[in-house]
């Protein structure tokens, strides 16, 4: 979800037709959203409202408003209960450039503000405060679109939700309905058409609770290592080979590209495991110059190319700051050239860790010289006088957004003057190109690597590097005495503990003292001024006041901090803390009848479900770093007893786990940790390879045999079968199946497999209706099955035995969940004669 380019409305599903067919009947579907230009932030200084006592910057930048906003609590909902009136809930956070836009245009706006007020009971919601809010009712608004921020949800006086929206203009305009248009509607369904509204509440509350509640699947897939294996495919077919990063479009270039370094730690460590089963020792030649300067081509999809690949990408982009360290929250299309211009302390904690683990595999100093650029821009602009970590910078100040970050050519000349030095800055951050940004203006980038642009300027890498660094301390200096985007100093538990894991990360690998220092600083400002008498720990922390209760990332996020710490230093002190607050973590947060955890604990707040969304995002998953957790601390202390929780955990999810691995990366490396202390756990057969029977966890074998006893010639057709036995109870798609959501079942050979031309002759299957594809019949393979196939034998091969080594890619299926996508090896033995006659090339 982003909130560059505000979603329009989609088809919405089941019970929530009531209020998409109320919205369409009041003639208020958006059919686009067009960009909106930068206006000055104005007016004059007005009464402050209920906000104004809040702690939470977002929160106090609308203090002013002639909206009568609540902060979200009980006084809100008691009033609306009693009026009886429609609740209009505003979510956002500080650095959301759409978010302020929406402000100044519609929540600062009289006219608009006497309409809410006279209508609404308006509560305003800072996301980054209450993660638990923004979960429930980010999933309501799934229901209309894509979902977004500015979060403009229409609640009934309990609290569900009826419609929602993105960001809304004003007023109509272009043929787009506006603010004030939907809101007039609002009123006047619920004045005339209360009972849909009541229907769709109850439909999108529905809604609500099964995406973020507990799965309620009996039957759970085991935990085997497939699931890693088709993680690491999945993200291989996301990857962009031409630019780095995951889940582009090449037909929509403009989509935004996020770092997602949770996908990048994943692949890491299947390099670290691919390296254990070589038994290769550490050797990183070559693997700095396949991301920098090309001796590998793009698009290979080994897990270390893939990582080393996307993060030259990104540091040569423009959503890495070149002068003043550190990266953007994302970059506005596959090319990394223009981000989105805020700063998250989360994504630079975890990019800043990712650098460090690329420079602990290669070797490459290049990315320890990244770490350390992301740290020094942290300790310049990030770190508050206690130890802690402020949470984000703005995109936008008031001359628009991005203006604190980019240049004009005559800006740069202002500032280095003339000569051959600033000639070469020109040259390599891309100041001799087109502009790249709104009027005639730059976002820097690095178009060439620094090898390239140095060979073009004769001269080495590390002389121009020489030249470069005193040029980019110059244009930082001139660049701070712009006026500064704001900055959002609230110092949030769960990603302060990110940045200490990154600090931790530092100081065991660069033996740094400052690193150490830093991270030390931080914890122990948290564990004194972010935790209560009885030792639970609180959200956040300003203006010297720590409040709300935390949920279940800030416990996981902190003890991940601390274990990190712990390894750096050795100190038991970390490692006590780190438990403790483990055992606290597991005594309020497990779910004692599922297995896992919920995001929020025992005694919190209720609102509409108690949530346990798995998924890994530009945050990690608080499960997936539970489980590492649980599991860290278990080889810390030798205890085994924190291996239980961290099991069922990982069943809790394994439905979810098997149904779509790449989203949960962080998640799949706690599986393997898990089944690494418990190799009792691992089944035969789990790494995809065939098993001997079908059974619950194998429901699919095969064999190949050749037709009618043939000895084919080298270079010949051989005709064959492969017969296939699914497990009563069990299906896999059939190829085609009818539905292209779903993958056909296919036959290939095996990579590097010498015979060629391999030709299947797919059964059509048996159709069915499977349920969760609505009434669509799908082609489906049960039973016994047998696969006719033709391929052509190597033309070098020598006569006597040899193999044919094939592979079978399917899904296993039952009425209820599917296991993760697998593959069987299946071996064809071969007894080849002497060729004699013409040799035919195709089958």
């Amino acid at each position: 979800m982003q909130h560059t380019t505000p979603a329009r409305f989609s088809n919405s599903r089941g019970a929530a037709a009531a209020t998409w067919l109320l919205i369409t009947l009041a003639g208020l579907l958006a059919t686009d959203i067009p960009s909106i230009a930068q206006e000055p932030a104005g007016g004059n200084p007005r009464p402050a409202n209920r906000l104004a006592k809040e702690t939470s910057p977002y929160l106090l930048l609308h203090a002013h408003n002639p909206v009568d906003w609540y902060p979200w609590g009980p006084e809100a909902f008691a009033r609306a209960k009693a009026e009886q009136k429609p609740i209009f809930l505003s979510i956002g956070y500080s650095s959301c450039y759409w978010c302020h836009v929406m402000e100044r245009e519609s929540f600062m706006d009289p006219e608009i503000a006497r309409f809410l007020n006279e209508h609404f009971v308006c509560i305003k919601v800072d996301r980054e405060e209450r993660p638990d809010v923004d979960q429930v009712y980010m999933a309501a608004l799934q229901a209309f679109s894509t979902g977004g921020w500015p979060m403009s949800m229409f609640l009934l006086p309990d609290g569900r939700p009826f419609y929602g929206e993105t960001y809304l203009p004003a007023r109509d305009r272009q043929g787009i309905s506006g603010f004030l248009t939907v809101l007039n509607g609002i009123v006047k369904a619920w004045s005339e058409e209360r009972g849909d509204i009541e229907r769709a509440a109850d439909g999108l509350t529905e809604i609500v609770r099964r995406k973020l509640g507990s799965s309620g699947s009996r039957r759970k897939p085991a935990l085997t290592l497939a699931f890693a294996a088709a993680g690491r495919a999945a993200l291989a077919e996301q990857f962009d080979p031409e630019f780095g990063g995951f889940g582009f479009n090449a037909q929509n270039p403009h989509r935004p590209k996020f770092p997602e370094p949770v996908n990048l730690v994943f692949l890491l460590d299947q390099e670290r495991r691919d390296r254990r089963k070589k038994e290769v020792i550490r050797d990183s030649a070559g693997s700095p110059a396949a991301a920098s300067g090309g001796a590998v081509k793009p698009g290979r999809a080994d897990p270390l190319f893939m990582v080393l690949f996307t993060l030259d990408r990104m540091a040569r982009g423009g959503i890495r700051d070149q002068v003043g360290g550190g990266y953007h929250r994302y970059a506005t299309s596959r090319y990394w050239i223009v981000p989105h211009f805020e700063k998250m302390l989360y994504d630079n904690a975890q990019l800043a860790s990712v650098h460090l683990m690329a420079f602990e595999l290669t070797g490459d100093a290049r990315w320890r010289d990244e770490a350390e650029a992301t740290f020094a821009f942290v300790a310049r602009t990030m770190t508050a006088a206690e130890g802690g970590f402020y949470s984000s910078l703005d995109a936008e100040t008031g001359s628009g957004e991005g203006a604190y970050y980019v240049w004009s050519r005559d800006e740069v000349k202002d500032v280095l003057g003339a000569g051959p030095d600033v000639e070469a800055f020109s040259q390599v951050y891309g100041l001799k190109r087109e502009s790249n940004f709104e009027s005639g203006r730059y976002v820097l980038l690095q178009p060439r690597s620094l090898e390239e642009q140095a060979d073009k300027l004769q001269t080495t890498p590390e002389k121009l590097e020489a030249v470069l660094r005193p040029l980019r301390t110059r244009m930082l200096a001139a660049r701070e005495n712009r006026p500064g985007p704001l900055r959002d100093d609230k110092i949030i538990t769960a990603w302060n503990g990110l940045m200490i894991a990154a600090y931790g990360d530092a100081y065991r690998i660069l033996k740094t003292d400052a690193y150490r220092r830093a991270a030390e600083k931080c914890a122990e400002f948290l564990l004194r001024r972010l935790r209560e008498p009885g030792g639970r720990l609180l959200r956040t922390y300003r203006a010297g006041q720590a409040k709300l209760p935390a949920y279940l990332e800030d416990y996981a996020f902190l003890v991940h901090g601390l274990l990190r710490l712990h390894a750096a230093t050795g100190e038991s002190r970390w490692l006590d803390q780190a438990r403790g607050l483990t055992d606290r973590m597991i005594a309020d947060f497990s779910d004692m009848q599922e297995g896992g955890f919920f995001f929020t604990a025992r005694d919190h707040e209720s609102l509409l479900t108690r949530s346990k969304d798995p998924y890994d995002g530009a945050l990690p998953g608080a499960s997936s770093v539970a489980v590492l957790d649980l599991l860290a601390i278990s080889r810390a202390t030798g205890e085994k007893s924190y291996l239980e929780p961290a099991r069922k955990t990982l069943e809790s999810l394994s439905t979810a786990l098997s149904q779509n691995p790449a989203a949960m990366p962080l998640l799949l490396v706690g599986l393997q940790e898990y089944l690494d202390a418990r190799p009792d756990h691992v089944l035969p057969g789990s790494s995809g390879e065939a098993a001997l029977a079908p059974g619950p966890n194998r429901p699919v074998i095969a064999s190949a045999r050749i037709a009618d006893a043939q000895e084919p010639a080298p270079g010949r057709v051989l005709e064959a079968t492969v017969s296939i036995a699914i497990k009563e109870g069990w299906h896999i798609s059939a190829n085609p199946t009818g539905v292209d959501v779903l993958k056909p079942t296919t036959l290939v050979l095996d990579p590097g497999q010498a015979a060629a031309d391999l030709l299947v002759n797919y059964p059509p299957g048996q159709t069915k209706v499977l349920g969760s594809l609505g009434t669509e019949k799908v082609a489906l393979y049960e039973g016994n099955l047998n696969l006719p196939f033709r391929v052509t034998l190597p033309r070098d091969a020598r006569a006597g035995k040899t193999t044919v080594r094939l592979r079978l890619n399917y899904q296993p299926c039952d009425d209820r969940v599917c296991l993760a996508p697998a593959s069987l090896s299946i071996p064809l033995e071969v007894s080849l004669r002497p060729p004699s006659g013409p040799v035919e090339s195709k089958p």
